[in-house]
């Protein structure tokens, strides 16, 4: 079974759809429960909001402890500020995360966000990119390298460990990968 953690931050019902859709014949569940997300074969871990709301819904729910100890032993594809709240510190309101990746979520730097021909970009970044693969993983299997993404995001993770996907005209972690490479 997959466990999608429902802590009341995030487009649930959307990640279950598209997980029924890739993976028919896994029962995929929306939990707010800690027993069933321990119980669940895989998780998903999603977020949609401000870093400093996510944290503070996922302490509130009683679920922080069941998201560790399912990070810790079982396969977790955290998206948006999912993967955000598993590194130790963000900057958006100077929140703490989970700390079970070493490393920060930064704001892009207005400084920083232009092109090769110096034209601005703005942030929130919003849009299709390209994404270039760093690492080789089953995850991108069927996923040609250089295919196009889309972002909603004016923060990104910056792991002090390479991440296994880039994009943008700026290098960024995109997909952030523990154990099972290959």
């Amino acid at each position: 079974m997959i466990a999608i953690v429902d802590y009341g931050m995030g487009n649930l019902r959307s990640v279950a759809k598209a997980l029924e859709h890739v993976a028919p014949s896994t029962a995929v569940r929306i939990s707010a429960d800690p027993a069933e997300i321990r119980a669940a074969d895989r998780i998903v871990f999603p977020g949609q909001g401000a870093m400093p709301d996510c944290m503070r819904y996922l302490r509130e729910s009683g679920l922080e402890e069941a998201v560790r100890a399912a990070a810790a032993s079982k396969p977790v594809l955290a998206v948006c500020i999912g993967e955000q709240m598993l590194f130790e510190r963000s900057e958006e309101g100077d929140t703490p995360g989970l700390a079970l990746f070493a490393g920060n979520v930064v704001r892009f730097r207005g400084e920083a966000m232009r092109t090769a021909d110096g034209a601005r970009l703005k942030v929130p970044h919003m849009g299709w990119n390209r994404v270039q693969q760093t690492v080789r993983h089953r995850l991108w299997d069927g996923i040609a390298d250089g295919s196009w993404f889309y972002f909603v995001h004016s923060y990104y993770v910056a792991p002090r460990e390479c991440g296994a996907g880039r994009g943008h005209q700026r290098v960024w972690a995109q997909l952030y990968l523990r154990g099972g490479a290959g």
